[in-house]
């Protein structure tokens, strides 16, 4: 049953009935009167009065008697006695005696009165009564009106508390209202309505009224008997107190002090649990009976409002962690990305350190590499504190900082107050004004590389931040590993280059300085043996010139070889002697462009001679082209190399040509290499080479 339905018929039990008569009680009570009194008199009269009075003296008492059973029963009892009282006049008290006969028509008259005075009686009787129901209906009547506007306005203050909470307020809003009407329906010097805190505490969150200070917005106090409200937040049921006067304690003190004579406090309920509570106080007289009863409509609209509120701080807070996961993944993948793609691991960890700073909210974001002497250096930083951790700058650990903890031990670490250390590290870190830092330790295929850390002024940082940076040096450790793998496989790709190139070289001087030299002598010496044959064996002399010329030719080849092998004027006079003596002796013509006089390292130097020269080779066997175009030149310290035919195009890099040993050596040298072959349209292959090898 709602307020308003308790109240109504709270209201109709209290309005008088209408009825159309006496009740039966009445009736029977008026009808006992009459079988009572009319023969008690009759015998009194006729024993102990007869002879004292006269006649019209009897009638008068059973006159009286009749009023009184009238009086008393009404109409049907008054007539009836009436009828009675003259029966018994007649028979007992008029002439003659002992017969219902009247000698005197006088007397008969008298006897007539017998039923008009009970008719009389009985109308008056009703009159009377009926004039006390109007005068208690009127009373009731205006008691109702008092009491239906005072519905009416807890009603409508109720209406207004509901529709606060329909729109969904701040609870601080509501709670205001609530204490305001609350304690204006119900009569309240001070309303204050107090959340119940885990340590048992009460916080007061809104007051109405005239507060006094204890009782402010924001005020903390220990709820103590034989206040009310500490009995409702002890019990979780209603409570009043209308006699502080026998209370002892601070508590007890505190009311008398400030003359509240009477307080009922209500339990405010969320979901099954004790909320807080609500409170009427009073400096005039208790409260009414049903106070309790009236304020539950409101904790009711109160605990609905709590209730909404925190959902929505809950639905607000799983759009905020989900908002906030979606940019963590976000970020995430563009780090896995970047991972993904190798780019170099500068830039990586840069960006990571730029994506854990946002996402996490850091003022300052570094990464360090540790060293192996226990130091540690700073490879990547973002932030607006330049002078924290700066690029490349190296220092020794401090173990009770979180970046010390974490490269010592190989844990995360944190920090959130530096108030209660003395030292230099943390003179420092209060002179830069940061208020927590957290570290993360970087893992590189099980060992301990490096950490990361956040650090923040204004605020510390939320509880999981250990737990959301683990993503974030997973990534960095795998991008360090394929960097660590990369750099090893590059160097490796390199030194294989370098020994074949060694080798080439060796081959060459070998051939050039032994095998090509004693071919020569061999020569010279075939000639001079020609010339001394006689001129009478002239087909000897004829044999000799033959091997001589067959040696000769050998030796050309064997100089081509050489060549092929490793050029030796690329050796002493750099690439653009070698690529011009290239360009003479190619099979078409060659324009060549050669932009820079600069030397390159003999590793470039050599892996570009033969780019050109294997290019040249394809295009004289497969290209059926008319003209080839090779630019080198210098852009941004690295060596670029072009070359361009037209000939009948379809090059497949991947088809088993000597393209694939170009790009392995370009690759080793973190160099690139592309190839543009459409059909009909010519090749065209690009590389770009540093001019000194990492």
């Amino acid at each position: 049953m709602d307020t308003g339905t308790h109240w109504a018929a709270a209201t109709r039990r209290r309005l008088p009935a209408r009825r159309t008569g006496l009740p039966l009680r009445r009736r029977l009570a008026g009808a006992l009167t009459g079988l009572v009194v009319l023969p008690l008199l009759t015998l009194g009269m006729d024993t102990v009065l007869r002879g004292i009075l006269n006649l019209p003296s009897q009638m008068l008492l059973y006159l009286i008697a009749v009023v009184v059973v009238g009086l008393v029963g009404g109409l049907l009892p008054a007539l009836a006695s009436a009828i009675a009282a003259a029966a018994l006049v007649t028979y007992y008290f008029i002439q003659p005696i002992d017969a219902f006969s009247i000698a005197d028509p006088n007397n008969v008259v008298a006897l007539g009165s017998f039923l008009i005075a009970g008719a009389v009686s009985s109308v008056v009787g009703l009159a009377a009564r009926r004039t006390q129901e109007a005068e208690t209906l009127a009373t009731a009547i205006t008691e109702n009106r008092e009491e239906l506007r005072v519905l009416a306005e807890e009603q409508a203050a109720l209406r207004r508390v509901a529709t606060l909470v329909a729109r969904g307020l701040p609870p601080a809003e509501v709670f205001a209202a609530v204490a305001q009407e609350v304690g204006r329906v119900l009569g309240a010097d001070t309303t204050p309505i107090a959340r119940l805190e885990p340590d048992g505490v009460a916080t007061v969150v809104a007051v109405a009224g005239e507060p006094p200070a204890a009782l402010a917005v924001g005020s903390r106090w220990k709820p103590e008997p034989p206040l009310a409200i500490a009995t409702v937040l002890r019990t979780g049921r209603p409570a009043r107190s209308d006699d502080y006067s026998q209370g002892s304690g601070p508590s007890a003190d505190s009311v008398r002090r400030l003359g509240i004579r009477s307080g009922v406090a209500a339990p405010i309920v969320v979901e099954g649990r004790l909320w807080g509570m609500i409170a009427i106080l009073s400096r005039r007289g208790p409260f009414p009976a049903d106070t309790e009863k009236r304020m539950a409509g409101f904790t009711e609209l109160l605990g609905t409002a709590i209730s909404n509120a925190e959902g929505r701080a809950q639905l607000e807070e799983s759009r905020d962690d989900l908002r906030r996961l979606a940019e963590e993944q976000a970020a995430l993948r563009r780090v896995a990305t970047l991972v993904a793609r190798g780019v170099p691991p500068a830039e990586g960890l840069a960006a990571v350190a730029q994506e854990v700073g946002s996402i996490l909210g850091a003022d300052a974001t570094g990464i360090a590499r540790l060293e192996p002497d226990g130091a540690a250096t700073v490879v990547a930083r973002v932030g607006d504190l330049p002078d924290v951790l700066p690029l490349g700058s190296r220092w020794k650990l401090e173990e009770a900082l979180p970046l010390g903890v974490t490269l010592r031990s190989g844990r995360p670490a944190r920090r959130d107050d530096y108030d209660d250390r003395s030292g230099p590290a943390y003179d420092e870190v209060r002179r830069l004004g940061l208020r927590s830092v957290v570290a993360a330790p970087i893992v590189v295929e099980g060992r301990l590389w490096g950490t990361i850390g956040i650090l923040r002024r204004d605020e510390r940082f939320p509880a999981d931040t250990e737990q959301r940076m683990a993503g974030f040096t997973e990534l960095i450790g795998t991008a360090v590993a394929n960097a660590d793998s990369r750099a090893q496989l590059t160097a490796s790709r390199a030194r294989i280059v370098a020994a074949a190139d060694d080798a080439r070289r060796r081959i060459e001087r070998d051939l050039h300085d032994g095998t090509q030299q004693r071919l020569v002598s061999l020569c010279l010496e075939l000639r001079l043996a020609q010339s001394a044959v006689p001129a009478e064996l002239p087909e000897l002399q004829g044999q000799i010139g033959r091997v001589a010329e067959e040696l000769t030719g050998a030796i050309e080849e064997l100089r081509e070889i050489a060549r092929g092998i490793h050029p030796a004027i690329l050796s002493e006079g750099g690439l653009g002697p070698a690529l011009r003596t290239l360009a003479r002796r190619a099979a078409i013509p060659v324009e060549l462009e050669i932009r820079t006089d600069d030397r390159a390292d003999e590793p470039i130097e050599v892996a570009a001679y033969y780019v050109v020269s294997e290019a040249l080779t394809n295009t004289t066997k497969h290209a059926h082209a008319s003209h080839v175009h090779v630019a080198v030149e210098k852009r941004d310290s690295r060596l670029h190399l072009s070359i361009r035919d037209d000939g009948v195009g379809g090059a497949d890099p991947a088809g088993g040509s000597g393209l694939i040993g170009l790009s392995d050596r370009v690759h080793a040298l973190d160099g690139s290499i592309e190839v543009t072959s459409h059909h009909g349209k010519g090749t065209a292959i690009v590389a770009d080479l540093p001019l000194r090898p990492g």
